[in-house]
């Protein structure tokens, strides 16, 4: 099973990125997704299995899943990497072809962030694992054009989903224990694990604040 509670979104291509990805992978982040923008295919297929590898051998049990390319994603596990996924935008490759592609056991991420897009969602529970939803606040790397929900906004979104709810965008650790009384189930960053001294750590604290954000809300 998935541990949904702590996904590292990564930045950048360069032997930090991997290293940074096997460190949140030790911390027990369950879930990398190997995001790169900027080049080409063939680039990103050499990081997401530099990714995949490091990861693999930091944790077992962490998932590794693609951003966007779903050819990437396949390549990658044809030829043996532990890669696990891909995650779609609402642009990008339907989740009904990319599971077809990518096969049954394979992980498939949508990105959402309003109540519409959540309940249109459901209509793809036995396609789409879970659901990104965002952003928690503005993010200077990148405009959705939703607008941010905060805390409070993802309480309507998870009550209307089957789905795993997920927070994202400039999420912070100081975040975490009130996102996780809203009952997602998990959180996803970015640049606080990316640019963090110590990854590791950094994630066991995020998994800490989670667990004491939902027992709280248990009470």
């Amino acid at each position: 099973m998935t541990d949904w509670r702590m996904y590292l979104v990564t930045s950048g291509n360069d032997r930090r990125t991997v290293e940074v990805a096997a460190a949140a992978a030790r911390g027990g982040a369950g879930v990398v997704q190997v995001r790169h923008k900027q080049g080409g295919d063939r680039e990103l297929l050499a990081l997401v299995t530099a990714v995949a590898a490091a990861v693999e051998r930091a944790n077992p049990d962490t998932r590794v899943v693609v951003d966007d390319a779903t050819d990437v994603a396949w390549a990658a596990r044809r030829a043996g990497a532990a890669v696990h996924g891909v995650h779609l935008g609402q642009d990008d490759l339907p989740v009904e072809a990319a599971r077809q592609i990518l096969g049954p056991d394979a992980l498939v991420g949508l990105t959402t962030g309003t109540l519409e897009l959540v309940q249109r969602a459901q209509q793809q529970a036995g396609v789409v694992d879970y659901l990104g939803a965002g952003p928690f606040r503005p993010t200077p790397t990148k405009d959705s054009g939703r607008a941010p929900l905060g805390v409070e906004g993802y309480r309507p979104l998870v009550q209307a989903s089957r789905i795993p709810v997920l927070a994202i965008g400039d999420v912070t650790p100081a975040d975490v224990e009130a996102l996780a009384g809203t009952g997602i189930a998990g959180v996803c960053m970015v640049r606080h694990v990316m640019q963090a001294a110590d990854p590791e750590a950094l994630v066991r604290g995020v998994l800490a604040g989670y667990e004491r954000g939902r027992l709280a809300a248990q009470t």
